[in-house]
């Protein structure tokens, strides 16, 4: 079991297209690993990959240390 837990991991994701004003608007989101808890906002795609690569590393890194 412990295994399968360090294998897979289960995030929320939320996005929403938030209206700026003007004709403008731009897409914003919230992403949470959750079981940790660990969550981030968002405006760029790119914070949410870092954000997914980050949690992920560390978790990898953390069930290294276990052993």
């Amino acid at each position: 079991m412990e295994d399968w837990q360090h294998s897979s991991h289960l995030f929320t994701l939320r996005i929403w297209r938030e209206e700026l004003g003007e004709g403008e608007a731009e897409w914003r989101g919230r992403v949470e690993h959750v079981i940790s808890g660990e969550a981030c906002y968002f405006r760029q795609w790119m914070t949410l990959i870092y954000f997914l690569l980050a949690v992920l590393a560390d978790k990898e890194s953390g069930s290294h240390d276990a052993n």
